[in-house]
């Protein structure tokens, strides 16, 4: 078996966790290398221990079993797109300050033995197709495991929004924006927005307003094969952002239609320990 290790480095400062991590798998027999989840800036005054031997995350997971990254859920996200394409399960090590797609706690590093004894499971989350098609043509695509939020720049306007289920009007509002977010995204901004909480491994596309000036304007929850569309109802110059898991943003113009549907993709989360959803949104948001 072989394992990645790819540590955000702002977040597991020199390397510490990585490193344990490795030492640990190859005590069990487990092939583990390290690698950066990005270059780093020139002007980058992070400083690396010398004797870890970084390799290309591309070369290294071509080959690769299982990936495991240590950050927050940000880090999660983005070891996703590196992993789906080559149908590797991601196993996340939480050093933020939440994490919900993190499997483990920086302190429950030792369970990562039970990888070498094949005592894991493998969860798969469903994602999103995001599409921005202007004037018939597709000038944007993305794919999304959390959400893709289409929000107001940074003057003080709200946004005119139609939102559509299979180009039939689900609701119409004035706000802030709208989440789009898939099961494992309702965690996220959308229940900050108000959003419901569903089951990471359900198969839904939600619908959450954010800041509606509405008392109509209330989240909804589709079945998963339904295409949702989203656009700016109000003419003139105003304009929107989209952005898919917290990436950059892309700048909408009036007319553009923003399309989320289900994708093909599925990312496919390791579990070791055999805690329940239920379980972690307690330890992670505190029981009522």
């Amino acid at each position: 078996m072989k394992v990645v290790l790819s540590p955000n480095p702002y977040r597991d400062r020199g390397l510490k966790a990585a490193i344990t991590a490795r030492s640990i798998l190859e005590k069990n027999g487990v092939q583990a290398v390290i690698c950066l989840p990005f270059e780093l800036d020139e002007n980058s005054r992070l400083e690396l221990p010398d004797e870890v031997d970084l390799r290309p995350i591309g070369q290294e997971l071509d080959l690769a079993d299982i990936l495991v990254c240590f950050g927050g859920d940000g880090t999660i996200l983005h070891a996703a797109r590196e992993a789906n394409p080559r149908n590797i399960p991601v196993l996340g090590v939480n050093l933020g300050s939440i994490g919900f797609m993190a499997e483990l706690e920086q302190g429950e590093l030792s369970l990562l033995s039970r990888l070498a004894a094949g005592k894991y499971g493998i969860e798969r989350r469903m994602m999103l197709d995001v599409a921005v098609r202007r004037e018939g043509q597709r000038v944007y695509s993305e794919v999304a495991l959390n959400d893709a939020v289409i929000t107001k720049g940074a003057v003080a306007r709200v946004l005119d929004l139609e939102v559509t289920g299979d180009r039939i009007a689900v609701s119409s509002f004035s706000g802030d924006g709208v989440v789009i977010a898939t099961p494992t995204g309702s965690t996220a901004y959308s229940m900050a927005a108000g959003g419901p909480i569903v089951e990471p491994t359900a198969e839904n596309i939600i619908i959450t307003p954010i800041c509606a000036h509405s008392l109509h304007a209330k989240p909804f929850v589709l079945n998963r094969d339904r295409s949702v569309g989203v656009r700016m109802t109000s003419g003139g110059k105003k304009s929107a952002y989209l952005s898919v898991d917290g990436g950059r943003a892309f700048r909408i113009q009036p007319g553009d239609w923003v399309e989320c549907r289900r994708s093909q993709q599925t990312t496919r989360l390791v579990k070791l320990t055999g805690r329940s959803f239920y379980e972690r949104i307690n330890q992670k948001l505190g029981k009522v």
